[in-house]
């Protein structure tokens, strides 16, 4: 493990309007999967190389959230979501980069430009490559799902030692009777059951941004207390 460089930089908050940010940086070279396992434990986030976690000095609404995967139990609409989807074929392999990844990202965020607003620029084949299939090691996954043999998911999670790390989910819109983000979520859990991992480890829930604001629905689960250093124990409650 070679942390390259740390840095801070500060933006318009990504979550809430009218606030600015200030976020903590960490380029990590060769990064093994326990101390990717400390950093997210300590409310970092992995895109490729980079490591990063808000450290905002007048606001906490950015709150570190994970599913307690032993005590989760699959609601009926859940378990009818599953059902729905049982002629869709999921594959999970180490991260890659297509033509076929980059139309359905680009078509996913054109969709949520129309609908909630986000902010969508076109992304080149480098920028992909460097934020989810660069630095993957040994612990970085995507699951890639297949309806009648066209690509309409990719999901990238990162498999930890206790947990899975849920990093990035597009889909494509013309699907979304399938509810596909929930579908992806509900693998995951299943995925964790399936190898005896304890957590699922959804990265920041904001009670006030509709895009982040679900993950409360998905209980049990815990939040990290503050924002612990390397040497701090991570405490979840």
């Amino acid at each position: 493990m070679n942390i390259l460089k740390e840095f801070q930089l500060e933006d318009k908050c990504s979550y809430l309007e009218g606030k600015h940010q200030t976020t903590h940086y960490k380029a990590i070279e060769e990064c093994s999967v326990s101390f990717c396992q400390e950093l997210i434990e300590r409310g970092y986030r992995r895109f490729g190389k980079i490591f990063f976690r808000p450290e905002c000095s007048a606001c906490s609404e950015c709150q570190s959230i994970k599913i307690d995967v032993q005590n989760f139990r699959f609601s009926a609409s859940a378990r009818r979501v599953l059902r729905k989807a049982s002629s869709i074929k999921s594959y999970i392999r180490k991260p890659t980069l297509s033509k076929e990844h980059l139309e359905l990202f680009d078509k996913y965020h054109l969709f949520m430009q129309e609908k909630k607003g986000w902010e969508s620029t076109p992304k080149s084949p480098q920028i992909y490559y460097s934020s989810f299939v660069d630095a993957h090691y040994d612990f970085g996954y995507e699951v890639l799902y297949y309806l009648d043999e066209k690509l309409i998911g990719v999901d990238l999670i990162d498999i930890l030692e206790d947990g899975i790390s849920s990093i990035y989910f597009y889909y494509d819109p013309d699907y979304s009777s399938y509810s596909l983000g929930r579908l992806s979520l509900y693998n995951q859990i299943l995925f964790a059951q399936r190898w005896h991992k304890r957590w699922i480890y959804l990265g920041y829930y904001v009670q006030d941004c509709p895009s982040l604001s679900y993950k409360s629905s998905y209980t049990p689960y815990l939040t990290l207390n503050g924002r612990p250093n390397l040497d701090e124990e991570a405490i979840w409650f």
